[in-house]
């Protein structure tokens, strides 16, 4: 959460125009961002591990799963009004409302799931174009189209401020997801001291609210921003 905090008050700054980078080809951004997803991926595939173990039913999941929907919505919405030309309709909260749903469907394979992790980031990372030419050919539509590319067999990366696609990052879900359940399912070590836990707690407590910051870190920072005599 900090790193991203961090990373969008750059990004900000950066379409501001007070500092000059390359958000989408310089590789120190373009990592960080992948790194970022990543976290948040697996930590959302061990969130889900957490809840299945404990019994969590389709009601409760339904109910964290609307809360998540109706986050992308304000996101799409929000990025409308600032970016209209390359709002968000596919990012981050889109993509994890999807993957969800598919993680739980899965949910019974358990520690199985990192096979299908594998399977679904070599399928992307080998073949990912050539499944996109495929599919098109037999179903007759192009896979960069808006009503397809959120499954991620594209050819050519849309336009757009944030796009996390179903292919490849379920994959990245999917392996916090069976990793959490080996770990739950196996002898553990025990937990840190309790002289760690408090000096990590306020990091805890902002990993408990992690949607309602997301939501409001960046409108904090772009009026910190406006504040400061910057606009964007």
């Amino acid at each position: 959460m900090v790193w991203m905090t961090l990373f969008h008050f750059c990004f900000d700054l950066n379409s501001a125009g007070v500092i000059h980078q390359d958000f989408h080809h310089d590789p120190w951004w373009t990592w960080q961002r992948t790194c970022i997803l990543s976290l948040f991926l697996l930590c959302a595939g061990a969130g889900q591990a957490i809840a299945y173990v404990h019994g969590q039913s389709w009601r409760q999941f339904a109910l964290r799963w609307g809360q998540i929907v109706l986050a992308a919505g304000l996101v799409s919405l929000g990025s409308w009004w600032m970016f209209p030309s390359t709002y968000i309709y596919f990012g981050v909260l889109h993509g994890m409302a999807v993957m969800l749903v598919l993680v739980r469907c899965v949910a019974f394979l358990g520690r199985g799931c990192a096979v299908l992790a594998l399977v679904v980031l070599l399928m992307h990372g080998v073949a990912g174009a050539e499944i996109s030419l495929a599919l098109g050919q037999w179903a007759g539509i192009d896979m960069n189209d808006r009503a397809w590319n959120w499954l991620g067999l594209v050819s050519r990366l849309p336009v757009t401020e944030d796009y996390v696609p179903v292919f490849p990052w379920w994959g990245v879900m999917l392996l916090g997801y069976a990793g959490t359940v080996a770990w739950l399912q196996s002898p553990r070590p025990p937990w840190p001291t309790d002289r760690t836990v408090r000096a990590v707690q306020p990091l805890a407590r902002l990993g408990r609210y992690s949607l309602s910051y997301y939501l409001l870190h960046q409108p904090v920072l772009l009026g910190l921003l406006w504040l400061a005599g910057i606009r964007l």
